[in-house]
C-alpha cells in the first residue's frame, strides 16, 4: 500500500544509526547556529558602512574553515599525530617571522604577517599546533604529569609560544595560552593543589592592583586570607602550603611595582577596568558604549539593524572584539543567551569528546580546545560587560578575523573525527 512509503526500512534505520553515531550533532548543530549569529552581527555591525567586503570575507573565511574541517575529518589521526611537533615547529617559526620586517604592526602590535591584502596571524595557528604538541608529548609511553621533567617538558612547550607573543606584544593571546595548559595540565592528572594556586592569583592580583589604585588593601588581605585558609583542605606538607601561600602573597605585593613599570596604554587599560568613566573618551570610550549597548536592548531587543549603538558606530570596528555587543542590542537578552549557550555547548562537547576518546592525544586536544573556547568566551564577554580588562580575545566563531575562524573551525572538524573513531570502537 501506498502507506508503506512512509517508513523506513531496516537498512534505512541501520543507515540512519551509522550516521547518529559517526557525527556529534550538538557540537555541529552548536558551531553552525554560532557561524550563523556571527555571520548575521557582522553584516548588521559593518551595514552603515554601506560595503559588503567584511561580510564577504567573514563568509569566504567561514567555507575555507568548513573545507578545512571536512578534510581533518577524514586524515587518520596516526597522521594528525605523527605531524604535531612539525606543525608546531611551523607555529613558532611563523611566530618568529612577526617579530621580523616581514611582521605587519596595527594598533602598536606586530601581530601579523601581511602579503599583499591577504593579512595572517600566527598567534592563532599557534594555539592549535601547540595542543597538537602537548597531546603528542603526554601521549608518549609511560607517561606521567606528576614527575618534574614531565610536567617541565610540558610547561616548556606553552611557554615558547607565549615568549615569542609577549614580544609582539600581545598580552591577550599570551593568556590563552595559559588557560589551555591549565586544562591540559588537569585533565592530564595534575595536581588540584597547583590548580588551586593558579586559579587564585589573578583574583589576589586584581585585588592587588585595585588596593594599590585606591589605597584600600580589604580586598587584597580579604582574598590572601581565603586562599591561605583554603589551602589546608588539600592536606599537603606543612612546607609546601607555606610555600604557596609566600608564592601567592609575593605575586600579590609585586603587582603595584610592575604596575609602576608598565607603559601608560597598559596602565590606563587596567585603571578602566575599575573606572571606565575616568577616560570616557580614551581607554574607556569602548567599554561605556559596550555596557549602553548590551544593556540598552532590553529582554527581546531593538530589532535586526536597529541597534542604535550599532548602526551609528558608536563602537569601532565592532564586528571584531566586541561583536557580543550586537546580538544583545539588536535580539536583547535572548540573543545574549542564546550566544552563551551555544557557546557553552561546544565547549562540553569538548570535554565529552575528551572523555570518550580512545587516545591521549585525541583527549588532550579536545580538552585543551575545550579551554581555549571556554576562556575566550569568559573573556570576551567579560570585556563586553566591563568585568575583564580589554585584550583584544575574539569571541570564537562571531568575531570577524579569517585565521581565528578558520582555526577553529577545523579543529571542530578534527573533533568530529576524533568523535567518529570512538563510536567506531564502542561498536
Amino acid at each position: 500500500m501506498a502507506i508503506n512509503s512512509f517508513f523506513l526500512d531496516e537498512d534505512d534505520v541501520e543507515m540512519q544509526r551509522r550516521i547518529n553515531d559517526m557525527l556529534d550533532w550538538g557540537l555541529l548543530l552548536a558551531v553552525a547556529g554560532l557561524l550563523g549569529i556571527g555571520l548575521i552581527s557582522i553584516y548588521s555591525a559593518a551595514y552603515s558602512l554601506g560595503s559588503d567586503s567584511i561580510f564577504m570575507r567573514q563568509i569566504f573565511y567561514a567555507i575555507a574553515g568548513t573545507v578545512a574541517a571536512v578534510v581533518l575529518f577524514y586524515v587518520p589521526e596516526r597522521v594528525i599525530s605523527s605531524l604535531a611537533y612539525p606543525a608546531y615547529g611551523i607555529g613558532l617559526l611563523l611566530l618568529i617571522t612577526v617579530l621580523t620586517p616581514l611582521g605587519h604592526k596595527v594598533h602598536g602590535q606586530q601581530c601579523w604577517i601581511q602579503i599583499g591584502s591577504f593579512t595572517f596571524q600566527p598567534s592563532e595557528f599557534a594555539k592549535i599546533s601547540t595542543l597538537l604538541a602537548a597531546g603528542q608529548y603526554i601521549s608518549r609511553k609511560g607517561f606521567s604529569i606528576k614527575a618534574v621533567r614531565n610536567l617541565l617538558g610540558l610547561l616548556f612547550i606553552f611557554l615558547l609560544p607565549i615568549g615569542l607573543i609577549m614580544l609582539q606584544p600581545d598580552t591577550g593571546s599570551a593568556t590563552v595560552f595559559l588557560a589551555m595548559f591549565v586544562g591540559v595540565y588537569l585533565w592530564a592528572g595534575g595536581d588540584t593543589f597547583v590548580l588551586y594556586t593558579l586559579v587564585s592569583i589573578p583574583f589576589i592580583a586584581t585585588s592587588a592592583l585595585y588596593g594599590a589604585l585606591y589605597s584600600n588593601i580589604y580586598w587584597f588581605v580579604t582574598f590572601t586570607a581565603l586562599f591561605c585558609l583554603g589551602t589546608y583542605m588539600f592536606r599537603k606538607p606543612l612546607a609546601i602550603t607555606i610555600a604557596a601561600c609566600l608564592v601567592v602573597i609575593g605575586i600579590g605585593l609585586a603587582v603595584e611595582p610592575v604596575f609602576d613599570h608598565l607603559e601608560p596604554y597598559k596602565q590606563k587599560r587596567l585603571i578602566t577596568l575599575f573606572e571606565p568613566e575616568r577616560n570616557p573618551r580614551g581607554e574607556g570610550y569602548h567599554v561605556i558604549q559596550s555596557i549602553l549597548a548590551v544593556g540598552s536592548g532590553g529582554v527581546t531587543g531593538k530589532g535586526f539593524l536597529q541597534g542604535t549603538q550599532t548602526q551609528l558606530r558608536y563602537i569601532p570596528e565592532q564586528w571584531t572584539d566586541f561583536i557580543f555587543c550586537v546580538p544583545t542590542e539588536e535580539f536583547g537578552f535572548i540573543g545574549g543567551v542564546l550566544v552563551i549557550s551555544l557557546l557553552a555547548t561546544v565547549a562540553l562537547r569538548c570535554f565529552s569528546i575528551a572523555s570518550l576518546s580512545r587516545t591521549p592525544f585525541s583527549s588532550i586536544v579536545a580538552v585543551g580546545f575545550g579551554s581555549l573556547i571556554t576562556y575566550h568566551t569568559m573573556v570576551n564577554i567579560g570585556m563586553a560587560v566591563g568585568l575583564f580588562p580589554v585584550m583584544g580575545i575574539p569571541l570564537p566563531f562571531l568575531s570577524a578575523g579569517g585565521t581565528s575562524l578558520v582555526a577553529n573551525v577545523a579543529c571542530i572538524g578534527l573533533l568530529l573525527h576524533m568523535y567518529r573513531q570512538r563510536k567506531r570502537r564502542l561498536a
